[in-house]
């Protein structure tokens, strides 16, 4: 008897906004048209079993359920095991703060057995000239970091920063000192994990006049002086293309065409379905989904073969490791 397959399922996002995302806006909305609760939102969990802000499908159950319900047929190794992966939109109207995160040693030892947190970002719509803080500049050692990150504006000259533009992928390994820049669209794939360490947030105070939490010690602790990547671009070519292929995640990168049928690749665990344009429909032996733009798909271990008719792009993310 052959195994059953089960059929992509359209998850609904979990959203930060308010205080926790100052920096946010509302493209969320005004772009991906979803129903953003408030003003400013920053991001979009769109696959998510982080507790409370864990997504949902068509029928409102938590991912974290489904999962528990399908187990192996769903998340394949990962079943019984903490969920490795979040998928999220982030909109950045702001400068997100200067920020670091630990790897899975030191935050399963300082952070009550948390996952660290490896990230990647796809720019999906900035300004021209925008930038981001991408590593520390070369010859900066920690001690000068340090007291520059004690005095607040001092540590800005020693941030490296790179320009991107639409199609630039960004592998950012824990330990890299990061920051969106302001007017800045992105789909973010990370490690499972909400430990994030501040080294500076631009000044910035709330209506009462206060700064949001720094974590000078345990940033210092984790930052890789040496790390200082340069973005990928994505030249869009038909088909899929393999952008990254990370200790913990891959990314494709794909664009289908009506001529042509644009088959994806085998799921390895599980995946993340994402349009990023709209006009594509996800087809299967059995069935076929309309998508629409910054939609989000969860796919199964045991999906069946899949392809893209119509025309635009999509990016895949699996887990690895």
């Amino acid at each position: 008897m052959s195994e059953i397959a089960f059929a992509p399922v359209r998850m609904h996002p979990a959203f930060r906004g308010g205080k926790l995302t100052p920096w946010g806006g509302d493209k969320l909305k005004t772009v991906f048209g979803k129903e953003i609760p408030e003003v400013p939102t920053g991001e979009s969990l769109e696959i998510s079993c982080i507790p409370g802000l864990e997504s949902t499908d068509d029928e409102g159950r938590k991912l974290t359920d489904l999962i528990a319900e399908h187990g192996e047929s769903w998340v394949g190794k990962y079943a019984g095991k903490a969920f490795p992966l979040l998928l999220k939109l982030i909109d950045a109207r702001e400068p997100l703060s200067v920020q670091v995160h630990p790897n899975d040693q030191y935050a399963h030892s300082h952070e009550g057995g948390k996952l660290g947190k490896t990230e990647a970002w796809l720019i999906l719509d900035c300004p021209e000239g925008a930038e981001l803080v991408y590593g520390i500049q070369p010859g900066t050692d920690l001690e000068t970091l340090k007291r520059a990150s004690e005095q607040g504006s001092a540590v800005a000259p020693l941030l490296r920063r790179v320009k991107v533009r639409p199609g630039d992928v960004c592998n950012i390994p824990a330990g890299t000192v990061h920051a969106i820049g302001a007017g800045i669209l992105l789909y973010e794939i990370q490690q499972s994990s909400d430990v994030t360490y501040r080294f500076y947030d631009w000044d910035r105070v709330d209506a009462q006049g206060n700064r949001r939490e720094l974590h000078l010690q345990k940033a210092l602790d984790v930052t890789n002086l040496q790390f200082a990547p340069d973005p990928k671009h994505w030249d869009e070519r038909e088909g899929v293309t393999r952008m990254l292929e990370e200790p913990f995640f891959s990314l494709d990168l794909i664009r289908a065409d009506k001529a042509e049928k644009a088959g994806l690749p085998a799921i390895r665990d599980f995946g993340f379905l994402t349009a990023l344009d709209e006009g594509l429909t996800l087809a299967w032996p059995t069935g076929r989904i309309g998508m629409k733009k910054g939609e989000s798909f969860f796919l199964p271990c045991r999906s069946p073969e899949m392809w893209f008719e119509g025309s635009g792009r999509a990016a895949l993310s699996m887990p690895r490791g």
